[in-house]
This record gives structure tokens, C-alpha cells and sequence, in this order.
């Protein structure tokens, strides 16, 4: 996990202009919510969008989910006042569209700053552009705000060309550039939306591969999807059991004075022991969330 090492299998977006939508989520199995201002609202829903966003959040009872507010693009007539209203509403972070650079990061980061930002909030961009893309290292660089990285598959395919295919083999040069870049400075990395809500069996195997990708979860557009993300990147009963004899046989052979540690016939070295103990954090902070 990344910078702030908290559980981030299920990402789901929540569209800010539904009122009822955002009392649902405080009840939701989703580690955390992007409560939405841009894609999912109207352009004459935008402005009520926004004061409902700020209105949940002050009213609260998220519980210890992950709070993110997505606005609108500084381009736009709306994104200046959204990122101010972002600046102290007490969200955990601030998602960013259409970012092809660091300089686009940093301008948001400038007006979030001037309007009060708290040091702790956090920046998050969408990668949904090819430059943006090509760019990845650069923006995930732009600034110490910076938390994570967020794919945005379905503009992508628009702007690529090309299709949505159940492999999604046209993504993958683009999903493996963010995951290099978000690691490179430590960053988290969040998976496009699945767009078909009846596909459950193509929705788990994407998530599969998105793990295996070395995503930390999934974006999501429906709660049905909640329980395969959770599942898809979450540990294991098998995972944890497995981490807990990694770090026993780890301890008792620094104990002896050993170099050599293996457990079930393969040689365990340090980053296997980091690992385990990061899964076990992950474990513990998953049941904190409830």
C-alpha cells in the first residue's frame, strides 16, 4: 500500500448532485468514496452538486472511509470554486481531471493553498489522456501532495482509438506506465471502471488483473460491484495464514543466528517478510474500517 498505507481495494464514485446517493454511501462496504462534482453531474446540477458534497461532508458519518472530492477541470466555469470549496471541507483529498502535466497539478494545488487548504490534503489525478499518460512520471512527481493515481480507462479508449476488449489489451502499456510511475514516488494506483454492471464474471476477472497489474484496488460505478473488488484485492483467509508463518519462521531464524529462512520449500528473503507484515497491516486496517 501507498504513502498513507490504508486499504484501498473499492474506490466508488458517488455523483454529488444525488442527495440520497451520498447518505447511502455512509453506509457502503467501499474503503473509500469519490464524491463526484464532474462527470456525473450536469452542467446546470453542477453548482447544487457542489453544496451537497460540502453539506455530507460536514455532516459526516463516513465512518473511516477514504474521502475524496472529484472537480471539475480549472478550464471549466466551475473548477476554480470547486477547489475552493474542496480547501476546507474536510475531504481527505482532491481528485483531479484532465491533468496532462505537472503543471496542471500544481495550479490546483496553487488555488487549493491560496484558499486555504489544510498541509494534509492530499492531491489525486486522473489518467485519462494519452499525454497525461506519457506524462505519468512527471505528474506523479509534481508535488508532495500528491497521493494517487487514478485511471480513467473510459476516456482513454476514447482518445486511444480503440476497443474495450475482455483482455483489455490496449490498456495495458497505459495501466503498466501509472504503476511504474505511482511506485517510483510511492503513489496509489486505482483501476478504470468495468461500464458493464451485468458482466460479474468479466467485472472479477478484470479486477484479478488488475492485482496482478499491481493496482491497490478498483474505481467503481455501482455498489454491486463492492464485494468482487474487495475480494479481487483484499488478502486472503489463505494469503494471511501464509504471511503469519512467513513472519514466525523469519523471527526464529534471526533469533538462532540464521541467514537462511524457508518456509514450505522457498527461500523467504526481507521483501518477502515486508510484505507479509504490510498485509497483515492492511488486514487489521480493513476491520477498522467496519
Amino acid at each position: 500500500m501507498a504513502k498513507t498505507n490504508r486499504p484501498r481495494r473499492s474506490m466508488l464514485y458517488m455523483p454529488g448532485a444525488n442527495t440520497r446517493a451520498l447518505d447511502k454511501a455512509r453506509g457502503l462496504a467501499a474503503d473509500a468514496l469519490i464524491l463526484d462534482l464532474e462527470d456525473s453531474c450536469a452542467p446546470d446540477a453542477k453548482e447544487a452538486a457542489r453544496a451537497n458534497v460540502v453539506a455530507a461532508l460536514a455532516e459526516g458519518g463516513y465512518g473511516n472511509r477514504e474521502l475524496i472530492m472529484r472537480v471539475n477541470a480549472l478550464t471549466t466555469p466551475w473548477g476554480h470554486a470547486d477547489l475552493v470549496a474542496a480547501a476546507k471541507s474536510g475531504a481527505d483529498g482532491v481528485l483531479i481531471p484532465k491533468v496532462e502535466g505537472a503543471e496542471g497539478v500544481r495550479q490546483a494545488e496553487a488555488v487549493l493553498r491560496d484558499a486555504g487548504a489544510p498541509d494534509d490534503l492530499k492531491l489525486w489525478v486522473m489518467m485519462e489522456t494519452p499525454l497525461a499518460i506519457l506524462r505519468a512520471e512527471e505528474v506523479a512527481g509534481a508535488t508532495p501532495r500528491m497521493a494517487g493515481l487514478v485511471l480513467g480507462t473510459s476516456d482513454l479508449a476514447k482518445d486511444l482509438h480503440c476497443a474495450h476488449t475482455p483482455e483489455r489489451l490496449p490498456f495495458l502499456a497505459s495501466l503498466s506506465l501509472c504503476v511504474l510511475a505511482g511506485r517510483a514516488f510511492d503513489l496509489a494506483i486505482m483501476d478504470g471502471v468495468h461500464l458493464d454492471l451485468d458482466d460479474a464474471e468479466g467485472f472479477a476477472r478484470v479486477c484479478r488483473q488488475g492485482a496482478e497489474l499491481g493496482m491497490d484496488g478498483k474505481t467503481l460505478i455501482h455498489p454491486k460491484q463492492l464485494d468482487a473488488a474487495n475480494e479481487a484485492f483484499g488478502p486472503s483467509a489463505d494469503d494471511l495464514a501464509q504471511a503469519h508463518k512467513i513472519i514466525a519462521a523469519y523471527d526464529a531464524a534471526m533469533a538462532e543466528g540464521k541467514g537462511v529462512v524457508v518456509v514450505n520449500g522457498k527461500l523467504v528473503e526481507n521483501l518477502h517478510v515486508v510484505g507479509a507484515r504490510r498485509m497483515l497491516d492492511m488486514a487489521e486496517q480493513i476491520k477498522a474500517l467496519g
